[in-house]
């Protein structure tokens, strides 16, 4: 298995925010985690990567986050956060070099194996006319596209994506979604995903993980989480349910008045 949490727990401004979670994840899958504000997702995300004191046992991809060095970890899980920091003056290019910082030797330097494998990156991900601007200089949409091929460039067992899209407009959700799904399948990539976007999580993810209140409350195909009733209970939403050929899609339901 890549990823397995046990019993874990953590908390955030001494608050506890996550309740005894146990979630395993098998390699070469995607796992959409769904829930409302606050429910847990990013700290499960943070926690999996070793950003989080979490109490319990996670192993990812062979390696302990609480007890593995930094670059062990950076090798086997990368993360794109919902607010990426962005050093002054770094440019787009740079910034996704950083990605390789954990193959790199202390000490050492970057091999033309890097610099292939960023500029391969950066193909993939449509970047080629932002390479050389100021990555402080970019909208919201652009530079989540280039945390992601940052994320990319380290080569993960494991990528962790919190909120991807939420910056992007339909075509690049689109786009940045399917670039994803497809190094998945063609190198076996592990995908755990923070989503509002339920209709999307349904698509793209194979598994969904409900959280509520910093405990899982439902895990399993879309099929059977995502139903109407469940929806309402832990969202607090109206909404209908269609199942379609690429997935289920939810819809909200407007409260009508009859005139």
């Amino acid at each position: 298995m890549t990823v397995t949490c046990k019993s874990v727990s953590a908390k955030r401004g001494g608050v506890e925010v996550l309740h005894d979670i146990d979630l395993v994840v098998s390699a070469g899958t995607w796992v959409s985690l769904v829930g409302p504000n606050g429910s847990g997702k990013t700290t499960l995300l943070h926690s999996i990567a070793g950003l989080v004191d979490a109490t319990g046992d996670i192993s990812v991809a062979g390696v302990t986050p609480r007890k593995s060095g930094r670059r062990a970890v950076a090798r086997a899980v990368a993360l794109m956060p919902q607010r990426p920091i962005v050093p002054d003056g770094v440019t787009v290019r740079e910034l996704i070099r950083l990605g390789r910082t954990a193959h790199i030797p202390r000490f050492g330097s970057e091999k033309a194996h890097d610099l292939e494998i960023v500029d391969r990156v950066i193909a993939r991900l449509e970047l080629e006319d932002f390479a050389p601007r100021s990555a402080t200089a970019l909208s919201g949409g652009e530079l989540q596209r280039v945390v992601l091929a940052r994320a990319l460039a380290q080569q993960p067992d494991v990528l962790l994506l919190d909120e991807p899209t939420s910056a992007l407009d339909i075509g690049h959700q689109q786009q940045v979604l399917d670039l994803v799904d497809s190094m998945r399948c063609e190198e076996s990539l592990t995908v755990i995903a923070a989503m509002h976007d339920l209709t999307s999580a349904a698509q793209y993810g194979q598994r969904l993980v409900l959280l509520d209140r910093g405990r899982i409350v439902a895990d399993g195909p879309p099929a059977e989480v995502l139903t109407a009733d469940r929806i309402a209970q832990v969202y607090g939403a109206r909404v209908e349910v269609l199942d379609r050929r690429d997935g289920r899609a939810v819809l909200p339901l407007r409260e009508r008045e009859d005139a």
